[in-house]
């Protein structure tokens, strides 16, 4: 008797393309390959900046996979596919502005339920062992309520400018999950609440284990973080 495996959803596809082009990419870049360094050049120029403003990353902000049929999943419509290039293009250019400078280290780090590397996670990880730093929780408030996927790409281009000061890694393929995600009806709070999860799920036990980098933290598949959901509205943000 065989047992039918459930197609992967648009946003599994989506992370899993995202995951894909910027694995390639983090590989050439660390080895040094003047086709990745070019490209990671270029996406850095659409960081903060709408899909479809530069033609010249049209060809590296590449969804031709989703048209394709996979696994009995359906076709996707034009509203699914606008949704998963825009997320695609923001986790690309993102990770690229990351990884700027840093051949040595890992900016992609897919997380894990004991290793979160969610947005919430990475912030979390910026602040001293015990403390909670308010200008940096405010950063992810201010994130989590962006009025639409432009001011939320802007938003997350400061935390990520931080991040790659201290040389924290982020999951860029569950980043682009949830930039779809948050396209959808109802998906800011999903994602919100996926943010706040992985925020109390980090543990400052995880940071710089047995005397890591934070950047050479070994990491697995996905950050899926299980912590009350405490999500709330903060007045300060805007």
């Amino acid at each position: 008797m065989t047992t039918a495996t459930a197609p992967p959803t648009v946003r599994q596809r989506v992370e899993q393309l995202a995951g894909d082009r910027i694995t390639a990419l983090q590989r050439g870049y660390q080895a040094d390959e003047a086709k990745a360094v070019a490209a990671l050049a270029r996406l850095r120029r659409g960081a903060g900046r709408e899909a479809g403003q530069l033609p010249d990353l049209w060809n590296l902000v590449d969804v031709t996979p989703l048209h394709e049929p996979h696994n009995g999943a359906q076709t996707l419509s034009e509203r699914e596919l606008v949704c998963a290039e825009d997320a695609l293009h923001v986790a690309l250019t993102l990770w690229a502005l990351h990884q700027q400078s840093r051949r040595e280290a890992k900016m992609h780090q897919s997380g894990s339920r004991g290793k979160p590397r969610g947005v919430g996670a990475a912030v979390r990880r910026m602040m001293k062992p015990g403390e909670i730093d308010e200008p940096l929780r405010k950063r992810l408030v201010r994130a989590g309520t962006a009025p639409d996927l432009t001011a939320l790409a802007q938003r997350l281009r400061d935390i990520v400018l931080l991040l790659r000061r201290d040389q924290f890694p982020l999951d860029y393929a569950l980043l682009a999950g949830q930039l779809y995600r948050w396209q959808q009806p109802g998906g800011p709070d999903d994602v919100r609440r996926e943010w706040v999860r992985s925020f109390h799920a980090w543990h400052e036990e995880d940071q710089n284990a047995e005397g890591q980098t934070p950047a050479d933290a070994p990491a697995t598949n996905t950050d899926t973080a299980v912590a009350p959901d405490t999500t709330h509205t903060d007045k300060d943000a805007s």
